[in-house]
């Protein structure tokens, strides 16, 4: 299985993306857009995964390079590939598919609980999680559910927070890749953003939540082996 990223910021990791990916002996290559704007062919990889970013989808004038990785990504899904979008990424796919991506009437950042719907809960096809789960949220911004999606999570603070659209496109609006590292990296490049806010945590809050991280790792890898077992039945 070959996994390809989309990264958009320069300390960004793949945190356990890259655990699950070579404990199994997969190969991840990435592309930074705002550094690189060639594309792999849609043969060479199998699982696309769009990461978070602190910009929005909608800046193209001032991301330029946002419009053609948006063409890439339409492109991915256009072809029947799997595309995996985190945050971020989960906002792009909202936007190709037809949905709107605007400001969330409030920041959601930390440690925050989202509920699946039951109607995901009792979809036997898709991954099985907890009626009630706490992930890792860094976010202003929010999206519409596009047309001929499916919901699958909600919080408090924001609504939307996931979809799957067909058999191979799953956005997640939260950050289920998080691991020590991802969370010490966004507090020390965007610290500012910690100010005072009803869904905002402090950074004594966020950080130390080891039993968080392991819950969050356990959630991204039942949603990888889900993508690992779609791509492999289209295969065979």
């Amino acid at each position: 299985m070959k996994i390809h990223c989309l990264v958009h910021l320069e300390f960004e990791t793949l945190g356990n993306i890259k655990e699950w990916a070579y404990s199994k002996g997969y190969s991840i290559s990435v592309t930074m857009p705002y550094v690189n704007s060639s594309f792999p062919q849609p043969d060479e990889y199998d699982l696309l995964i769009i990461m978070g970013g602190l910009m929005s989808v909608y800046q193209e004038e001032e991301y330029t390079w946002l419009k053609k990785e948006k063409e890439f990504v339409k492109m991915a899904i256009d072809s029947g590939k799997a595309v995996y979008g985190i945050c971020f990424g989960a906002q792009m796919l909202s936007e190709i598919l037809g949905g709107k991506v605007s400001k969330n009437k409030h920041k959601e950042i930390g440690w925050h609980e989202v509920r699946p719907l039951e109607s995901f809960r009792t979809d036997e096809t898709l991954f099985q999680v907890p009626a009630n789960i706490s992930v890792f949220q860094w976010h202003g911004d929010t999206f519409s559910l596009p047309e001929g999606a499916k919901r699958l999570f909600e919080s408090e603070a924001c609504p939307e927070q996931g979809f799957i659209y067909g058999d191979n496109v799953l956005a997640v609006q939260f950050h289920p890749e998080v691991d020590g590292e991802c969370v010490g990296s966004l507090i020390t490049n965007s610290s500012s953003d910690l100010v005072e806010g009803m869904y905002i945590q402090s950074e004594n809050e966020i950080c130390g939540r080891d039993d968080l991280i392991k819950s969050s790792s356990d959630l991204m890898f039942t949603i990888l082996d889900w993508f690992k077992e779609n791509i492999r039945s289209k295969v065979n």
